[in-house]
């Protein structure tokens, strides 16, 4: 009887590993023909208009309705969920349980998005964008253990929010849900941050020292978890650059006072690159 040998088990990444292998997706996901590098234009359709570098005509629904209308002839080439459009069609917001997809060329897709205020914006996408053409790489800091940070989870009272300001909002703030509050103790000061919901994860929006100096000026996020043990882990390795880092056409969240850091924090991404090395934007 032959003996069959069994596979040696594979060795468990090393946390540095990890973290390398994180990054390296990081830096092809914003190259997708929808991932950060390829935003061109996100415009906000409050009356009937054209849309920078995209054809047809573009106007506001009845209030209540998702989406907006477009108006274009079988020339422009426009697709709305894979029909061409010759006349006036609607294409759905992204709040819709049905979303449009927008096709303008091979390269060139768009959707709509929900506003404030019950206003909807197109968002247009272009995997060839000069961006995506410039781009080399994420400056990120070498891992470093001590910037995982064990913090405290505790719920708040169902419905609690927070006022976020938006980088291009003028001010105003938007209400995010804030589950719960995360509390650690640094240099013997206390800190209560507020992370907002982001699908399954918490979307922990902060500032630091770094910022404006080795890091994106606006500041940076961290997508977290709650553990089973009542604690939250916040890894500031896997710290990234907001969308609005790596084009203009993103309008992100600023963080609250409560989560702006005095002390730098040297862990996480710092800047997009281009191929040459200097900062992309």
């Amino acid at each position: 009887m032959t003996e069959t040998a069994t596979p040696a088990a594979a060795p468990a990444q090393t946390e540095e590993e990890q973290f390398a292998f994180f990054h390296s997706r990081r830096e092809l996901v914003v190259v997708q023909p929808q991932g950060s590098l390829a935003l061109t234009t996100t415009q906000v359709i409050d009356a009937e208009q054209t849309v920078w570098g995209v054809p047809g005509r573009w106007a506001p629904l009845p209030a209540g309705q998702s989406g907006v209308s477009l108006t274009a002839s079988a020339a422009d080439g426009i697709q709305v969920d894979g029909a061409l459009v010759d006349g006036t069609v609607v294409v759905r917001g992204k709040d819709d349980p049905e979303p449009s997809s927008i096709r303008f060329s091979d390269t060139v897709s768009g959707f709509v998005i929900a506003q404030e205020g019950g206003l909807y914006a197109l968002r247009v996408w272009d995997a060839e964008s000069e961006a995506i053409q410039e781009f080399g790489s994420i400056d990120a800091f070498p891992y470093n253990p001590e910037w995982v940070v064990t913090a405290d989870w505790s719920l708040n009272p169902e419905g609690t929010v927070l006022g976020f300001e938006h980088l291009k909002d003028d001010g105003r703030t938007r209400d995010e849900v804030v589950p719960g509050r995360i509390t650690f103790t640094r240099d013997g000061v206390d800190y209560d941050l507020a992370a907002f919901k982001s699908g399954r994860a918490l979307q922990l929006v902060f500032a630091d020292a770094t910022n404006g100096d080795s890091t994106y000026s606006v500041g940076r996020f961290l997508f977290v978890a709650p553990n089973a043990d009542g604690t939250i882990t916040l890894d500031f390795n896997r710290a990234v650059l907001p969308p609005c880092a790596f084009s203009y056409a993103f309008n992100c969240p600023l963080p609250p006072k409560q989560n702006r850091f005095p002390f730098a924090i040297e862990a996480g991404e710092k800047l997009p690159l281009k191929k040459d090395g200097s900062p992309l934007h």
